[in-house]
């Protein structure tokens, strides 16, 4: 995956050069303007697109300066707020986000220190900054769930309305994935009693219950152990394609009853995640988001409206060397068109559209 690639070689110069970046300035200079560049895809060196120390006054506070104001369709659409790598990063960091973000026509706000990105908008109250970030990427430690959605923000698919619809779902199942992490390491009584009620049927007394502390603990960590070696297992035996196809197309045919099948070896991956929403947002236009959804087979990845068979939008074909995009004429005629990179997507647009509007 494109974008992934990128990461890791940001990552990679983080490890190399961390301790030889002694100033903000640095971290500017040697990360921040990078991640702006080659993730979010916009010129750095470009004022139309990227204005270094924007200056926006409020009331009484003038002359102060944001580091870096992103630009698209003539407004800024993102407030870039740095500081110097290894600095911890406070919602005390970002004061001056929180100040120029109702005066801007920006929804987004990041707080970096090169390493960890913090990205924020408006969902408690309209033009006023969160204080919780929707979506975090720390760079040394990647969530490939974060990169579909670091996409939206990019350049060439960027779309506010969908980053800031997502925004909610992202903020509170980032913050979930926290607490649960949590309780994995560090049980909470609440939680070792929850656990602890619905296996033992005696009284839950306080020896019990440093028991089950414990028992819950060894348990989570057995738990995830099990996820990571089926996983392991999956990808060595080659499981990485699977389902056979309805029909010549993939399709059902009328009158064909769903047959239950074998999800094993399946495995969902990012790069077709990503590939779903750049499909979703060229289409989400013309079609509600709701009914724009997937499913993954051994041999293909389909996007299909209503998550029905006989209304397909395009297939993916990922996990092979020469990478394909499978688009359908009005008679549901699949044409594989080969890809090297999931931006080329944005070539059959019009395409792509077309058929979402059969579908309408």
């Amino acid at each position: 995956m494109e974008i992934l690639d990128e990461l890791n070689a940001l990552a990679a110069k983080i490890k190399q050069q961390s301790l030889l970046i002694q100033t903000e300035e640095a971290t500017k200079s040697a990360l921040v303007m990078p991640f702006i560049s080659k993730i979010l895809g916009y010129d750095v060196f470009n004022p139309t697109e990227v204005i270094p120390e924007f200056i926006c006054d409020v009331g009484t506070k003038k002359g102060e300066k944001i580091d870096y104001a992103i630009v698209r369709d003539d407004e800024i659409q993102m407030l870039v707020e740095c500081k110097k790598i290894g600095d911890s990063l406070n919602i005390k960091h970002a004061s001056q986000l929180f100040r120029y973000f109702h005066v801007t026509t920006a929804r987004i706000s990041i707080l970096t220190n090169g390493q960890v990105y913090k990205f924020f908008t408006d969902l408690d109250a309209p033009n006023k900054m969160d204080e919780k970030p929707f979506l975090e990427l720390d760079l040394l430690n990647i969530d490939e769930h974060v990169v579909p959605e670091l996409l939206k923000l990019t350049r060439s698919a960027f779309d506010v309305e969908s980053i800031v619809n997502a925004a909610g779902e992202l903020k509170y199942v980032s913050q979930i994935k926290k607490i649960i992490s949590a309780q994995f390491q560090n049980p909470e009584d609440d939680f070792v009693k929850l656990v602890g009620s619905r296996v033992y049927e005696g009284v839950f007394t306080q020896k019990v219950k440093e028991l089950f502390f414990v028992l819950t603990k060894k348990a989570a960590s057995q738990w995830l152990n099990d996820q990571v070696n089926e996983r392991l297992k999956s990808a060595i035996s080659g499981s990485v394609t699977t389902k056979s196809e309805k029909d010549s197309n993939g399709l059902l045919n009328e009158g064909d009853t769903p047959q239950p099948e074998d999800d094993d070896g399946i495995i969902t991956t990012a790069e077709e995640i990503e590939g779903f929403h750049i499909v979703k947002s060229i289409i989400r236009k013309h079609i509600s988001s709701e009914r724009i959804s997937y499913r993954d087979t051994r041999s293909y990845f389909g996007i299909l409206i209503d998550d029905n068979n006989r209304k397909p939008i395009c297939r993916l074909h990922l996990n092979r060397s020469q990478k394909y995009l499978s688009l359908f004429d009005a008679n549901k005629v699949e044409t594989r068109h080969p890809i090297t990179t999931l931006d080329e997507i944005y070539d059959f647009t019009e395409t792509l559209v077309e058929t979402a509007l059969r579908y309408k």
